[in-house]
């Protein structure tokens, strides 16, 4: 069986020495990068796009706070993004599958993000509406970020060949988790260690400016990656929406895999603002020690990720997002167990518990986009994959709000934290055996295909 670099073992056996270890790993990576530039490239896309989306995920809800946001507001920036994105997907995929060259609509967005986020840093000089003015800047950025994901996902077809996009991708993914790691550790360690407000939103604004450059630097990296198979352009107007969308309604795997993977994603997006507030609320955990939990929960999934990047190979990456779903359903149960002991060990033992509850969650970030590709339309791929994200993106839009609105509608509390948490487990578990389902069906249709 074919093995990547990435999936091979460091030795064959007997003790060696570290020094011997290194060397090995070095001139197999040296061999790697010459024979794979395409996965080195997509390696540097993704250390930089990830890099400068980690400052941000790590620096907004704080920053919000500061500016005087409540709960309500927090939720908030999830659904304005998202929102915005609703109306922007379709048009994108129309327009990013006219294009000759999708790269121009890489760079472009990732250009347009990085001046929005400088805008969004500048807003801590406001003294006008600072909370509404980060708000609109930051779903703007956010559309202008989805812009790049969709070009992506037309473009990275037309670069990497079908048998190599499983290495290419874990390649990436273990880079994006390396930035992951070190970046809220940075973000967490600086912050707690700013003694007042005013210091601690300069230094959010100074990380704004550290996602201006990251990207900027990606738009220069994009020049190296080129199509080896560019799909034929399609005219950019509206009436292909019709043929688009009369094919999309006729293409059955697509439906099962969307239809599956959006019952998935309203039970994962569901608690994403209740966690947060479960974790300053409740267990009162402090930046460094948020910044800890984002860091465990990383190292976990960088160690796995080989794990699950072999049982690709083995078995297909359709048959291993069963135990990532269901992974995730147990991640749910860390906030009832961390919030039901005391303080002084509340918020420790949810670092260790919601780290180890992650184990699984690599295979969603490395198999869902590998699973989506087959099943696209390859004369409408980015159309069809637009109309993918929207639903995702209805989902994250809609989810968390729903979630803090049903928390605020039972009163509030620990209890109905726990309440909910509970619920979530169960439709999680639900939505795996979905999944599940779905895939014997269609491996059963591509069988007799």
């Amino acid at each position: 069986m074919r093995r990547s670099f990435f999936n091979r073992h460091g030795h064959h056996g007997g003790m060696r020495s570290p020094l011997a270890i290194a060397s090995r790993y070095l001139a197999q990576a040296r061999s790697f990068s010459r024979h794979n530039p395409v996965a080195i490239n997509y390696a540097i896309d993704g250390l930089l796009v990830l890099g400068a989306t980690s400052f941000a995920a790590n620096t907004n809800n704080l920053f919000a706070l500061r500016l005087g946001a409540g709960e309500i507001h927090l939720a908030m920036l999830q659904f304005l993004p998202q929102v915005l994105n609703l109306f922007l997907l379709i048009p994108a995929g129309l327009f990013a599958d006219s294009l000759r060259n999708k790269r121009r609509m890489l760079t472009g967005s990732l250009t347009m993000a990085a001046i929005l986020f400088l805008a969004v840093g500048a807003v801590g000089f406001s003294s006008v509406q600072p909370l509404l003015l980060f708000l609109a800047f930051l779903a703007m950025a956010n559309g202008a970020i989805m812009l790049y994901s969709t070009a992506w996902q037309g473009y990275f077809p037309e670069v990497v060949e079908p048998e190599k996009r499983n290495d290419v991708l874990t390649l990436r993914t273990r880079m994006s988790m390396l930035v992951s790691f070190f970046i809220p550790l940075l973000t967490g360690s600086v912050l707690s260690a700013i003694p007042s407000d005013r210091g601690k939103i300069i230094a959010h604004q100074i990380f704004y400016g550290m996602v201006a450059i990251l990207l900027l630097c990606n738009v220069v990296h994009l020049r190296k990656i080129t199509a080896i198979d560019p799909v034929p352009p399609k005219k950019f107007k509206f009436e292909e929406i019709k043929k688009a969308g009369a094919r999309l309604v006729k293409n059955r795997p697509f439906i099962m895999f969307a239809g599956v993977a959006l019952l998935f994603h309203m039970t994962w997006h569901f608690d994403w603002t209740l966690y947060f507030i479960g974790q300053v609320n409740y267990l009162h955990m402090n930046e460094l020690q948020l910044s800890l939990a984002v860091v465990g929960a990383t190292a976990v999934q960088f160690t796995t990720l080989r794990f699950w990047s072999k049982r690709n190979l083995k078995h297909g990456v359709e048959k291993p997002v069963v135990f990532g779903i269901i992974g995730l359903a147990f991640h749910g149960l860390v906030m009832v167990i961390a919030t039901a002991l005391p303080l002084s060990i509340g918020p420790i033992v949810f670092i260790i518990l919601h780290s180890l509850a992650t184990w699984t969650l690599s295979t969603i970030s490395l198999n869902f986009f590998q699973c989506l590709l087959p099943v696209l339309d390859k004369e409408y791929r980015s159309f069809s994959a637009s109309v993918y994200t929207m639903l995702i993106a209805l989902s994250n839009a809609l989810m968390p709000l729903a979630g803090v609105a049903i928390y605020r509608g039972l009163g509030g509390g620990i209890d109905v934290i726990r309440t909910i948490y509970a619920f979530v487990f169960v439709l999680r578990i639900v939505a795996g055996g979905l999944w599940w389902l779905r895939v014997k069906v269609y491996l059963r249709q591509k069988r007799e295909e």
